[in-house]
Formats: structure tokens, sequence, C-alpha cells
């Protein structure tokens, strides 16, 4: 259960980095910096269930588990990178950046406050 705390960590810093971004540069600031943070938290989110699902198995989850369902979580997340620079015409690549980096950096945080 812990892999999930992880993702809704990365939620609610990226929440946060959207309201900050709205903040700044206004609407499309704010929806780009949610498209940078989802890029991270949909396929972290997956990837967690997967590994969830494996884990319940009888023989738990595998090496080979977890090494395919972090390349599908990296190719996830340059396709969803990829289509947000595409369909989103008013993209504000600073907050997408940095929606990105918080969604990322947000474990790390976790770990350095020995809170979570």
């Amino acid at each position: 259960m812990l892999m999930f705390r992880a993702v809704l960590l990365q939620t609610v810093a990226t929440l946060v980095v959207a309201a900050i971004a709205g903040l700044l540069a206004g609407r499309h600031g704010a929806v780009s910096a949610a498209l940078g943070g989802a890029a991270i938290v949909l396929p972290n989110s997956l990837f967690a269930l997967r590994l969830f699902v494996e884990s319940r198995k009888p023989g738990g989850a595998s090496a080979a588990a977890f090494f395919v369902g972090e390349f599908m979580k990296v190719a996830a997340t340059l396709a969803l990178l990829a289509a947000a620079a595409s369909l989103y015409r008013d993209l504000h690549w600073l907050a997408l950046i940095a929606g990105l980096v918080v969604a990322l950096k947000a474990n790390l945080l976790a770990l350095l406050s020995k809170k979570f």
C-alpha cells in the first residue's frame, strides 16, 4: 500500500503546483502544470496497480514483471507528454515542466521528511 501513498502524494503535489502555476500564469499555466504532473501520476498509478496485482499472485512479483511495468510506465509518460504537446495548443512549457518535475520529486521529498 506504500506505493499507492506515493501516487497520492504525487497527485497532491501536482494539484499544488497547478494551483501555483494558475496564480502565476493563468488558466493555461494551471492546465499545463496539471498535464505535466498527470504525465507522471497516471503511469505511476497503473504501475503501482500492476505491482499490487503481481504481488498477490502465489509466486509474488517477479523481476521481469517489474522491468516490463517500468518500461511501460516510461513509454506511457513519453506518450502522454507528446500528446499534451501536440493537442493542447496553449501549452505553457515552463508550467508543464514544473508539474513534471514536482510530481517526479514528490517521492523524494516524502523519503526525506520520514513522515511518509
